[in-house]
């Protein structure tokens, strides 16, 4: 049972290639202008005259035990219909078809710990292993609740049989 997102718990399901726009930023994971890059990559989508997907999302390609702070990339992103030319700070990218562990985070920030965890571990204890960059696809708006402000979310590991 996921600790947040509900009854449903951990699922292993495979992910659709697809071609994303995304935005570097460089430095911590909580100082990430999430809402300013999300809105320059839909207006620069809308320039491009390519459709955007509904979910933004983000890959984290450095692990934040080893990688200093100041030195975590996040690549802060919106899927595309089609692959079309980057501009300026923004970059197009192709995600690959992939098998993922996924597990609903709707919590506060702040407890993305548990939720990670919680995700790592079933991979460990049901014979994976991580094969590529975490995502989290947001699958609703932020909201407050008792004074905290609840992320929606999907975290999504690209696994491996060992």
């Amino acid at each position: 049972m996921g600790l947040f997102g509900g009854k449903d718990g951990v699922k292993l399901k495979k992910r659709s290639a697809g071609a994303m726009a995304y935005i570097e930023y460089r430095g911590p994971y909580n100082k990430v202008p999430f809402d300013e890059c999300f809105k320059k990559l839909y207006d620069w989508a809308k320039q491009a005259r390519v459709r955007p997907g509904f979910t933004p999302f983000v890959v984290y390609p450095n692990d934040p035990k080893i990688t200093p702070e100041s030195d975590l990339l996040t690549q802060v992103a919106i899927p595309i219909a089609k692959e079309v030319p980057a501009s300026g700070e923004v970059k197009v990218s192709r995600l690959c078809d992939m098998e993922i562990a996924t597990l609903k985070h709707n919590a506060p920030a702040e407890e993305y710990n548990k939720s990670y965890a919680e995700l790592q571990k079933w991979i460990s204890d049901n014979g994976y292993e991580l094969f590529g960059s975490p995502m989290e696809i947001y699958t609703g708006k932020p909201k407050m609740k008792d004074g905290k402000m609840i992320i929606y979310s999907e975290i999504q590991f690209p696994v491996r049989k060992k």
